[in-house]
């Protein structure tokens, strides 16, 4: 069975272990005020496994092509400069 957290309306914070499909109660615990209302609390997420962040741990493919790519963009550039004409600074 589940345990539910409540909140009165003068704020106070009491658990109730009960089954999904009882009724939720309709005065508080601590001090009989009512109504009370369900809190709820966000639910943790983790994302495992490869593919969800570019910083993700594994393999260096990616890596080597990205390096390969920013290599090969430096000699396309000293290329150019010997196809115009220019010298290359080696006076």
């Amino acid at each position: 069975m589940p345990i539910y957290e409540y909140r009165c309306p003068k704020g106070h914070v009491f658990e109730v272990l009960q089954r999904m499909d009882a009724s939720q109660p309709e005065v508080c615990e601590v001090c009989g005020a009512g109504p009370v209302e369900r809190v709820l609390h966000p639910v943790a997420i983790h994302f495992k496994g490869t593919g969800f962040y570019a910083t993700d741990y594994g393999r260096g493919s990616r890596r080597q092509a990205k390096e390969s790519s920013s290599d090969s963009g430096g000699e396309s550039k000293s290329g150019s400069s010997k196809e115009s004409g220019k010298p290359s600074g080696d006076s």
